[in-house]
């Protein structure tokens, strides 16, 4: 909690406008989220803007996530806004842990943070979109199977497809899905868990047949790190046609369960390697921007 007041301390002394702490009431709890507007946005009162919501990983916070993806660089290059949520006990409800009909309602929460941002903001509404990292990856994944008609595409890093999700999913809408993992990450595994979520390429295959995307598989760009850099990214994406939902796999080679291109740390967790190869949040948006509802 003390590192959290810190980083959101630090956050507010450099960014004091552009960054803001909001809230609402959600089934009688307080929720808070973080809402990052591009400086473009006070410049252009006339334009709406695409929103781009990124889930802390569990045991994180907003503040952690704003300050660890830094993805509100991106947000000012490419002019779109980012929020920040914050879950209960810095957790989200994808089926682990808790009742996944019965448990957190954070679907719910989200909506609801939609439906406020939509009164305070100019959000364009064809152009929403989720990440997130670990367990807010898994989260962003329930977005993408029950918000669809909300949701244009989604970005999960270091997270494939819970297993309650695919047993919870019933919506027929396609949405572009882009998944970021590590081979070597050893906190959620690349070739997935029993009983909890699929391997990295099954979550692959599976939203390929939900987008009803067929045909031979493309080859994968290999794309290299920087001298020094034992990581190597293979980038495979195979789309549904002209404007449908594509589907890609970023596999990152002795990858571990990190952002990449973030700043390295040590929480004293086995996370493994940052690569340089790729800055995940350039790619995340460039997949984004692609997609509209």
């Amino acid at each position: 909690m003390k590192i959290a007041i810190k980083l959101l301390i630090l956050c507010s002394l450099s960014t004091p406008v552009l960054a803001q702490v909001q809230s609402l009431q959600h089934k009688e709890e307080k929720r808070r989220y973080i809402v990052y507007t591009p400086a473009a946005y006070d410049k252009a009162p006339q334009q709406a803007f695409p929103v781009v919501f990124n889930f802390h990983g569990g045991g994180m916070s907003m503040a952690e996530q704003m300050l660890y993806t830094q993805m509100n660089g991106a947000a000012e290059r490419h002019q779109f806004i980012v929020v920040y949520p914050q879950g209960i006990k810095q957790d989200w409800n994808v089926g682990f842990g808790m009742d996944y009909l019965a448990g957190t309602d954070d679907v719910g929460f989200t909506q609801a943070m939609l439906s406020k941002l939509k009164q305070d903001y100019r959000i364009d509404d064809k152009r929403v979109y989720a990440t997130g990292l670990s367990r807010g990856g898994f989260f962003a994944l329930r977005l993408a199977a029950e918000l669809p008609q909300q949701f244009a595409a989604v970005a999960s890093v270091g997270a494939p497809m819970p297993e309650p999700v695919q047993q919870h999913h019933q919506k027929t809408d396609k949405v572009g899905m882009l998944l970021i993992q590590g081979t070597a990450d050893k906190v959620v595994l690349f070739e997935g868990k029993a009983a909890s979520y699929l391997s990295a390429e099954d979550t692959f295959g599976y939203w390929r047949r939900h987008n009803g995307i067929e045909g031979v598989m493309p080859q994968p760009r290999l794309m290299p790190g920087p001298a020094g850099d034992v990581t190597q990214v293979s980038w495979l994406e195979q789309g549904s046609g002209a404007g449908g939902a594509s589907v890609a796999l970023i596999r990152v080679e002795e990858g571990g369960h990190t952002w990449p291109g973030a700043d390295a740390f040590n929480i004293g967790l086995p996370i493994g390697k940052t690569t340089r190869a790729i800055d995940a949040n350039e790619v995340i948006w460039e997949f984004f921007s692609r997609h509209r509802r």
